[in-house]
């Protein structure tokens, strides 16, 4: 294992959380606080991480300060609910919009079309319900895998001793657990 001259060595600010609304809350603050979305990252899915270190891990405390963890990128509900809609959405329009082309084309009537559209539009919507319940399923699946190991992890990138600070407060505020600070200090 190489070491990493301490120049170039990330700071982070790192806590885990017993629930997924104060860690939501966390990151509201901290973005609202002048961190960017970049700045901020989470555990990837248990299956990246064993794939990645190439074993299973018992408690998310264990991975705190581990750089070769794999990390997954802050999605708020809010976009995986637009995300499901937009999967609802996008095969109800293509069926019913193919439906009716293909209706049209053959020289079909009025009441046709829309009877088309209609019964291709329910299967695209069909579809697409499925799809959008698989991806909250998933999402949810891996919050509820990492608070059973004992919580939800949340690193926070810091540049100077005030980003440190501001974060370390903010994650203390919202119920963050073994709150600290890892890597090498700022030159």
């Amino acid at each position: 294992m190489t070491s990493t001259p301490d120049a170039f060595r990330i700071r982070e600010a790192v806590a885990y959380f017993d629930a997924s609304t104060d860690l939501e809350e966390a990151i509201d603050e901290l973005l609202s606080s002048g961190f960017d979305r970049a700045e901020i990252s989470l555990l990837a899915t248990e299956r990246a991480v064993e794939d990645q270190l190439g074993h299973r891990y018992h408690k998310v405390a264990e991975l705190e300060d581990d750089p070769a963890v794999p990390r997954a990128i802050y999605i708020p509900r809010e976009a995986i609910g637009e995300a499901q809609g937009a999967l609802v959405a996008t095969p109800l329009y293509l069926a019913a919009m193919t439906a009716i082309g293909g209706i049209v084309a053959s020289g079909g009537s009025l009441l046709a079309v829309i009877v088309g559209a209609a019964v291709a539009g329910g299967a695209g919507r069909a579809l697409g319900a499925g799809v959008a319940r698989l991806v909250g399923d998933r999402h949810a699946e891996n919050l509820q895998n990492q608070l059973e190991h004992g919580g939800l992890l949340l690193w926070v990138r810091t540049w100077d001793s005030g980003d440190e600070q501001r974060a370390v407060d903010i994650l203390t505020k919202h119920s963050g657990h073994d709150v600290h600070v890892h890597g090498s200090p700022q030159n």
